[in-house]
């Protein structure tokens, strides 16, 4: 597919074959990591509390590629910089299937963090660059299954590989797949540069990527056992501190700037505020996702593996789900979508706090927060449609860091929430009933979201 050729259906097929093989390589990378922690802690003779280190350095790095990947593909284009991101987190890949040491492990998993940062926001703007208005949401919602296959393959996967292979071999897997997605990509992906690179706001980059860190080390500081002690530690209250002078000052950047990162008129879009509040919403739900396996063994006394398994529900709930929202989304509009997932979720959420002793009521109420998971594919729609053509992926970025910071915030809050001693598990059922009334006063904001005509409407207009 040429740039000034319209792309075909065949052509369409393709891509969104090579932008779903990439979002399932970086997807299956996060859900086969829980189950190789415990091979990685023997071989490394690690101490079990720097674990959490091998998916914090993946998450920081991939805060920090967001602003500028994102901006780099509205500049030098999606395929230049879709390969590239292929290409790093593939390299990432082989750095840490070649290491018995833990220091280059967190070194690969950083470098495949960074890569990563590019692979999904370029895959989203990408949709929106090839398919009009009322054609994205059905390929957005494919999007969104993917990670929900990748949830239940990943540990499968992962499982048998450990049988047979060392951990190592799990990351292996990524070095191939790259470099065969890397020549599909060169010629299947459109490469029209959308802005120029005078566009590039080098400062305004640097100073959110700073701020990110800061946060996210700030966010990671907080220890869920000591919440409120941890809160006031001097190294966390200098982590926030720097977060807040360094979004000070790229407020600042950015109004003397002709291209800014962050567009700070964007940011006073309504529609781009709901989306934004809506977004760490649901990084706070998907964070309160993890600490489902503890509540389940304390309910039913099971093993971890049991516990595990549980939990399929929420991810085939969420994997059929997201293709059917998808298609709502182009015929209904996303506010619909977006209100009826909420919903959804919040029932889920406070069946969950209810601490059911009965199967069935966990089973149902995380299929029911898996479908209301399922709501991301119209944050991406809304996303793409109040962005013009030269700032799609960024806008795609700037929402996946809400979700991001929103997962980072339900980790420390909802685990800090969670820990509060309770021989009856009070501290599970306080969390999840407060992520319930979360999803209840989202759903009231969503009612405000623009109606079909004027979002397509909207749409439209940025196309032109």
């Amino acid at each position: 597919m040429t740039p000034n050729n319209k792309p075909t259906e065949a052509s369409r097929r393709s891509v969104m074959t090579v932008l779903i093989t990439g979002v399932l390589m970086g997807a299956l990378d996060i859900s086969i990591v829980g189950p190789a922690l415990p091979s990685i802690e023997r071989t490394l003779w690690m101490d079990p509390l720097f674990l959490s280190w091998i998916f914090s350095v993946y998450v920081l790095a991939s805060l920090a590629g967001i602003p500028l990947m994102s901006r780099l593909s509205d500049v030098f284009g999606r395929r230049n910089i879709y390969v590239t991101a292929v290409g790093i987190f593939g390299l990432g890949s082989l750095v840490v299937s070649l290491t018995d040491n833990y220091v280059i492990l967190l070194i690969g998993r950083g470098i495949q963090g960074f890569g990563v940062s590019g692979i999904l926001p370029v895959a989203s703007a990408v949709i929106g660059d090839i398919y009009p208005p009322e054609k994205r949401g059905r390929m957005l919602g494919l999007i969104g299954a993917v990670f929900g296959v990748a949830f239940i393959i990943g540990p499968v996967l992962a499982g048998t590989v450990l049988h047979f292979f060392r951990w190592n071999a799990l990351f292996f897997i990524n070095v191939p797949i790259s470099f065969i997605l890397i020549l599909v990509s060169l010629r299947t992906l459109p490469s029209k540069a959308i802005a120029t690179a005078d566009d590039i706001d080098i400062r305004g980059i640097i100073t959110l990527t700073a701020g990110l860190i800061f946060i996210t080390l700030g966010i990671s500081n907080l220890k869920p056992d000591h919440f409120f002690h941890s809160l006031t530690d001097p190294i966390t209250l200098i982590w926030f501190t720097s977060a807040i002078l360094s979004i000070t000052l790229l407020v600042a950047i950015e109004r003397q700037e002709p291209f800014p990162v962050v567009k700070l008129e964007f940011l006073f879009n309504k529609q781009v505020r709901l989306v934004g509040l809506m977004a760490f919403g649901l990084g706070l739900f998907q964070a309160s996702f993890v600490f489902v396996p503890q509540l389940i063994i304390f309910l039913f006394r099971v093993d971890e593996s049991t516990a595990g398994f549980m939990l399929i529900p929420v991810i085939t709930g969420s994997a059929i789900a997201a293709p059917l929202a998808g298609q709502i989304t182009d015929w209904k509009g996303s506010r619909v979508v977006i209100l009826a997932g909420l919903i959804i979720a919040a029932t889920g959420l406070l069946l969950t706090g209810t601490l059911p002793h009965e199967k069935w009521l966990i089973y149902l109420a995380g299929a029911l927060i898996g479908i209301g998971f399922s709501m991301r594919s119209s944050l991406n729609y809304i996303m793409l449609s109040e962005a013009d053509r030269r700032d799609r992926a960024s806008a795609q970025g700037l929402l996946t860091i809400f979700i991001s910071l929103g997962q980072l915030t339900g980790a420390s809050m909802i685990g800090a929430i969670a820990a509060a001693p309770s021989r009856t598990g009070g501290g599970f059922g306080m969390a999840f009933t407060l992520c319930g009334i979360i999803a209840i006063g989202l759903a009231v904001a969503a009612l405000f979201l623009k109606g079909q005509a004027a979002e397509l409407k909207t749409a439209r207009e940025n196309d032109a």
